[in-house]
């Protein structure tokens, strides 16, 4: 196939797949392969190669599959800089995102193509993920976020999304958030914020929710595989909420009475959620104190959001206090209960047995 004859394809994709590349030799291959199995075969996969230091762009470099581009920044310049450039140089009419450490079911381009061909609504759509363990084995434990009738409240209070790896969102989405980034050495169109190093996805959601008309929606079928790194960017827990922080900052400027409403029910449950990423990090004692400070923040979270609390609490304390062989026999009983109590939702909510066996 000649250089024309790779444009020209390249020109028909109707998905734009943007992978950033940074410090991943780990991981990289897995991601590009499950990308390549999709059964929806109309993409382009971006790699942008963020200066990585490491194997990364070698392992890139050694696939001659014709739908990949490979696009590398003269200087290291952060997750949302990568994924801007990736948007930048996609001409497909939706753009999906996967982390280079994450994986994809096979079916998950065309169940978000179907979804955002026939909702035109729908300007992000996502899915839900099953957790995997470092050397990528299923944990049985899936992220069960709210699905529909996702509200700008929602997204401020708990990321549905969930990952960098489930969202596949439309083209006029993404334009219609752009911005010029004038304070950089080369000016250039932004999506997301570059100011952002942690928590500029949530930012992202946040603003397409809370100043656009397109609505958001998740499918029910875990198509997303969601690695459970602590190398990676999530496990420094005061960086995440410093940046949590910032992103607060932000949208009270463009949204001042959402935050003046539901600011500290938003605060107390995103240190929840780090309790929880310190709780699988086995921290016990970050777990403690972020839990603590949750239920400080805003009460109302143990009467709203009752056995979800009083889970995280519980195994924040038994994480701290227990011999670590004695806790992970109740983590493992527990995980194990909670995933069969997750599969026969997933089933209920319409997924196929195929696809299920298939997890």
């Amino acid at each position: 196939m000649t250089a024309n004859d790779r444009y020209t394809k390249a020109q028909t994709a109707k998905v734009s797949v943007v992978m950033p590349i940074y410090n991943v030799e780990a991981f990289v291959e897995d991601a590009i392969k499950s990308v390549l199995a999709q059964t929806f075969s109309n993409f382009e996969l971006i790699l942008v190669n963020d200066c990585s230091p490491d194997n990364s762009l070698a392992l890139c470099l050694k696939f001659k599959d014709s739908r990949i581009r490979i696009i590398s920044h003269e200087v290291n310049q952060g997750l949302s800089a990568t994924r801007n450039t990736g948007i930048r140089h996609a001409i497909g009419r939706y753009v999906a995102f996967i982390d280079s450490d994450d994986m994809w079911h096979p079916e998950k381009l065309a169940q978000h193509v179907e979804h955002l061909d026939n909702a035109p609504e729908v300007g992000i759509s996502f899915s839900r993920s099953l957790f995997i363990d470092y050397q990528g084995n299923a944990i049985n434990v899936f992220q069960m976020p709210q699905l529909t009738n996702i509200r700008a409240r929602d997204l401020l209070c708990r990321n549905p999304v969930g990952n960098g790896s489930a969202p596949v969102i439309r083209r006029e989405t993404l334009c219609d958030i752009r911005y010029q980034a004038l304070n950089k050495s080369h000016p250039h169109s932004c999506y997301f914020d570059e100011n952002f190093r942690q928590s500029e996805d949530i930012e992202c959601w946040l603003r397409i929710v809370a100043t656009t008309h397109w609505k958001m929606e998740g499918l029910p079928a875990p198509l997303t595989y969601y690695r459970l790194n602590n190398q990676g960017l999530s496990a420094d827990f005061n960086k995440q909420y410093a940046s949590w922080e910032n992103m607060i900052n932000k949208a009270s400027r463009y949204a001042p009475a959402l935050l003046t409403k539901y600011e500290s029910r938003a605060r107390a449950y995103q240190l929840r959620y780090l309790a929880r990423q310190a709780i699988r990090n086995n921290d016990g004692k970050e777990a403690v104190e972020r839990i603590k400070q949750a239920l400080k923040t805003s009460p109302s979270i143990m009467r709203q959001e009752t056995g979800r609390t009083i889970a995280t609490l519980a195994a924040a304390y038994l994480l701290k206090l227990l011999p670590k062989n004695a806790y992970k026999g109740i983590e493992s009983m527990a995980q194990s209960v909670l995933g069969r109590i997750q599969r026969a939702k997933i089933s209920k909510d319409g997924v196929t047995p195929e696809l299920m066996k298939s997890l």
